[in-house]
């Protein structure tokens, strides 16, 4: 039998924290450090065969992570999965977007015109359960490789472990820790009606702004419990819970970790969350913008880096921030602008990023300072770290994580450096990010440095793949148009 954790109420910081994890808030709700080892993840086969007959799962879902972030993938007898039987699908899951369209990828070398299939091989280290489902199943994240056993290009977890590769040349380690923001809203099945925030167990809908409150979090606490047992079943590890500045928008901060297994946990936290939400009649989404006047949703991603000792690269012998530390913000203001495309993805993307908002829109950066692009938080010299609050919570983990630490990769490599730390608010600076989704586009097909490091046939995908889904969003006509042009033009 699996034990959940108990779980806690604090009402102050969250303690002093280890290299790259986020600060805590003002109030929170917290789950204790448990050992994971025996609920996540396996080194074999046969591993696994003695994980799954422990808890006589009965079905394996095979899961692969698409460019959207989309679980694809398919559901398994247990015993056929523990077989060995090979999983196959077509290349052509990699280039679907989101819409469920295919763009014209003519000429582009990583495609097979004839899109034939695909193999997927398991990755034993992220097994666990599918706490939800009513006959015990697992589920377990599979990689793309071709039939000679070259890993897939254009598969997000292969663009990350190809950016990660670079840092473990050096001897480097990254290490990071991802914030979430998410929003609770009323089902809705028209998308002409817009969202409205659900009705919690007062029997009223939250209204104005609620920022840090227990007592608003405590109107969906059935809600949460849910979602800290399946939390718990699965190993993922939780730091906080807080309520945004949002009307029923919340924020969860994963513990501090691996570059690879940290995205692995948000692309199945996301899916937890939904899951455990429709339990209570109850959409949870992680769009950038979800409801007009409300604040949009980020995921802000705390990084260090470590070397083969352990130690933070960031912090010298002396305590003091080193030319590293410097360097590798430099690479976030030079490249944030070109990697937008991956950290803002959907056209709905930029309407999160407004002036006097929450949302950065440039690429300065400040100690403690959250109204700039790149904050610094205090911290003691091991927990040096730097915090990117750029993305959008719609964000593919993979990709998002990748494109921060290329940028500071690139900016260690090149010797760059930043510009004068931003003391005071910097919302009235011009913006420096792009304001909409083809000219992110465009910068990230020119940027030859992010192509090196990506792999050109990603880059060219991916650019079809957003132009494609711009071109769709184009064909809906919106309740703007219809407000302010049908009478009066």
């Amino acid at each position: 039998m699996i034990t959940k954790s108990p779980l806690t109420r604090a009402g102050g910081g969250s303690g002093a924290r280890e290299r790259g994890a986020p600060g805590g808030g003002m109030a929170t709700r917290r789950v204790e450090k448990r050992a994971v080892e025996s609920l996540r993840g396996v080194r074999t086969a046969d591993e696994a065969r003695a994980w799954m007959a422990a808890r006589r799962v009965e079905e394996v879902e095979c899961l692969v992570p698409d460019v959207a972030g989309v679980p694809r993938g398919k559901l398994m007898p247990a015993g056929k999965f523990l077989d060995g039987a090979a999983m196959t699908m077509p290349g052509s899951i990699f280039f679907q977007t989101i819409s469920g369209d295919y763009p014209d990828l003519t000429g582009i070398d990583v495609i097979d015109p004839a899109d034939g299939d695909l193999v997927f091989v398991p990755d034993y280290s992220t097994l666990c359960l599918t706490p939800w489902e009513q006959d015990p199943t697992a589920q377990i994240i599979h990689d793309a490789v071709h039939r000679d056993g070259r890993p897939v290009e254009l598969s997000p977890r292969h663009v990350l472990r190809r950016v990660i590769s670079f840092f473990e040349e050096q001897g480097w380690h990254p290490v990071v820790a991802p914030e979430i923001e998410f929003y609770l809203v009323k089902p809705n099945t028209d998308p002409d009606y817009p969202l409205e925030p659900p009705v919690g167990r007062s029997g009223r809908a939250e209204f104005g702004r609620s920022s840090y409150s227990i007592t608003a979090m405590n109107e969906f606490d059935p809600l949460f419990d849910d979602i800290y047992s399946f939390t718990a079943d699965q190993g993922l590890e939780i730091e906080t819970l807080i309520h945004e500045e949002g009307a029923a928008q919340m924020e969860i901060n994963l513990r501090h970790g691996d570059a690879l297994d940290l995205a692995d946990q948000v692309f199945m936290f996301k899916r937890t969350i939904r899951e455990a939400a429709l339990r209570h009649d109850i959409y949870a989404t992680f769009m950038a913008k979800p409801i007009a006047r409300e604040p949009g949703s980020a995921m802000h991603i705390h990084q260090s880096i470590v070397d083969a000792k352990g130690e933070n690269i960031f912090s010298g012998p002396d305590g003091e921030a080193t030319d590293t530390f410097y360097s590798y913000i430099a690479g976030l203001q030079t490249y944030l602008p070109a990697v937008m495309a991956m950290m803002a993805p959907h056209v709905n993307s930029y309407r999160r990023l407004l002036r006097y908002t929450a949302a950065p829109i440039n690429i300065q950066w400040g100690h403690d300072n959250r109204t700039v692009g790149i904050r610094v938080p205090y911290s003691s010299p091991a927990a040096r770290r730097i915090e990117n609050r750029v993305p959008s919570s719609d964000a593919n983990p993979y990709l998002a994580i990748a494109a921060s630490l290329a940028c500071g990769w690139l900016g260690i490599k090149e010797g760059l450096k930043p510009t004068e730390p931003i003391e005071g608010s910097a919302r009235h600076l011009p913006y420096d990010l792009p304001r909409g989704l083809l000219e992110a586009v465009a910068l990230f097909e020119e940027c030859e440095p992010l192509a090196e490091l990506f792999g050109e046939g990603f880059v060219k995908v991916f650019s079809r793949i957003k132009q494609e889904e711009f071109e769709t969003f184009m064909r809906v006509i919106s309740p703007w148009e219809r407000e302010y042009l049908l009478m009066n033009v």
